[in-house]
């Protein structure tokens, strides 16, 4: 840094201080959320775990079971759930989803519910059409929102209007990692397991219409699902991502504070040579 002031480095200083403070800030905060986050993933995943074993039972053991959300509806058109985050500054949280689901919809005739203000501006700016529920917010969105929702997506999959669908999400593997993970809803695949132990079990009135019944509620739980984990997943990476950035903040206030001694006292001895000089 050659040929700068000692006022130019403090002021320096003084900002790298200002925007560590900001850093700091956001961790804490990013920390925070990720606790209630994390609770939420932890509550949340036994229910649909077993939402999802009993729609693969209901599938699995009922070999008559003839139903539009396992034979499919032969509409070429994939409608792609894609969960990023309403704020950046995380990381390549959004970034890894948002390319993740692109690379997915080559070659598809996709359509697109983003969620999340990253995604909405993503998808707005490439020209991809929209689900009618689209804008959403990751933060506004309750699980009351994602069934409703979801008997939205079902409704229009039933009409034929929609072949698939699909869910790209952030999968929270730990704090310090995160996967992004895409998950096919609809049509539903049926395991051929051999197991016929379902075979003796009745429904009422019969096996697809609890089928049918089921299926939007199981939507909506893995869309909820999906969503709590992409939540705990963006602030893990904005945790991360604010802690480098602190220690970066820090690293450059103790080069600048050196560089700061070392003019000042390249200034002194300057001062004294002159003095020296002149004597």
């Amino acid at each position: 840094m050659a040929g700068v002031s000692s006022k130019e480095i403090k002021t320096r200083i003084r900002s790298m201080n200002s925007t560590r403070q900001i850093t700091k800030a956001m961790e804490m905060v990013a920390a925070s959320k990720l606790r209630r986050a994390q609770d939420q993933v932890l509550a949340s995943r036994p229910y649909f775990e077993t939402l999802y074993a009993t729609i693969q039972s209901i599938a699995d053991s009922s070999a008559e079971l003839d139903s539009v959300y396992l034979t499919g509806n032969g509409s070429p058109k994939t409608l792609f759930i894609v969960i990023a985050g309403d704020r950046g500054l995380a990381g390549g949280y959004n970034s890894n989803v948002l390319k993740m689901a692109l690379s997915a919809m080559e070659g598809n005739d996709a359509l697109v519910l983003p969620i999340g203000k990253k995604a909405v501006e993503f998808f707005r700016s490439r020209n991809y059409s929209l689900f009618p529920s689209a804008q959403l917010s990751t933060e506004d969105l309750s699980p009351s929102h994602c069934f409703t929702l979801a008997r939205e997506i079902c409704q229009a999959y039933v009409r034929g209007e929609l072949g698939q669908v699909q869910i790209g999400y952030t999968n929270f593997v730990s704090v310090l990692t995160q996967q992004p993970s895409l998950l096919q809803a609809l049509p539903l695949l049926r395991r051929d397991s051999g197991n016929s132990a379902g075979a003796d079990i009745l429904y009422e009135p019969d096996g697809t219409t609890v089928f049918e019944t089921v299926v939007p509620e199981y939507v909506g739980g893995i869309l909820y699902g999906a969503l709590c984990e992409s939540r705990a997943a963006e602030q893990a990476a904005r945790r991360t991502a604010m802690d480098a950035a602190t220690q970066n903040a820090d690293d450059m206030i103790a080069q600048l504070n050196l560089q700061y001694n070392q003019a000042r006292q390249a200034a002194i001895t300057n001062e004294i040579i002159d003095i020296v000089a002149g004597s």
